[in-house]
């Protein structure tokens, strides 16, 4: 299968309502071409740029093939944009993405920075109380992109890998030395540069810590 987008995505202004804030984690397939500015696409609202958004989490993309296996895992239709992602990829192993590899999507460029963490948004969308458990058990967590030339991208645009960075460090791995395999905390050493940046000081205190205990 020639890897391609399925659905672009975006919040809008309907936000989904939590208790004291809203969440742009309600994301609906948009038609035409879509822009791709410096801080996201055309039309999508990040509410917690803390956690979600940002140069390094300007845009998110999640798997079909991911995606159906939780729609058996939980016998629920779970179109486009119920994962939060703005790109609903098909072809694309996102899992085996390696850290800091440029896209080419439409007439816009990508580089792959992060791993998504499930948080207690996701938990009350989904209404599935041990999803974060779940979830990280899965570690099928889609991929976060930094935008490195805008454009414009629609559903059936092709995503072309132009490059790959020799470290090897892919999405899934990253994901798991993060949370169950934090022992090879020093292994993300060589990654750090491609991560989100408001990330890699806390992530680069994390390594040398595990540096220090291993010597």
């Amino acid at each position: 299968m020639t890897p391609r987008l399925l659905a672009v995505c975006v919040a809008g202004t309907d936000l989904y309502r939590l208790p004291t804030r809203a969440s742009g984690i309600d994301k609906q397939p948009v038609p035409g071409r879509v822009a791709v500015h410096p801080l996201g696409l055309d039309g999508d609202v990040q509410i917690n740029r803390r956690h979600h958004g940002g140069e390094g989490q300007a845009v998110y993309a999640y798997a079909q093939e991911d995606a159906a296996w939780w729609e058996r895992e939980l016998d629920r239709e779970l179109p486009p944009g119920c994962f939060g992602e703005n790109l609903r990829t098909a072809g694309v192993d996102l899992l085996g993405a390696v850290l800091g590899e440029r896209w080419r999507v439409g007439t816009a460029l990508f580089e792959v920075t992060a791993w998504r963490t499930p948080c207690a948004t996701f938990v009350r969308y989904w209404g599935v109380p041990d999803l974060v458990k779940r979830f990280t058990a899965r570690g099928a967590t889609g991929a976060y992109l930094r935008v490195r030339e805008t454009g414009e991208l629609g559903a059936g645009d092709t995503v072309e890998v132009l490059s790959r960075p020799d470290h090897g460090i892919t999405v899934g791995e990253a994901f798991r030395i993060v949370t169950t395999e934090q022992s090879r905390l020093p292994e993300l050493a060589g990654a750090l540069e491609h991560l989100p940046l408001k990330d890699q000081p806390g992530l680069a205190r994390r390594i040398a810590a595990r540096s220090g205990a291993r010597a």
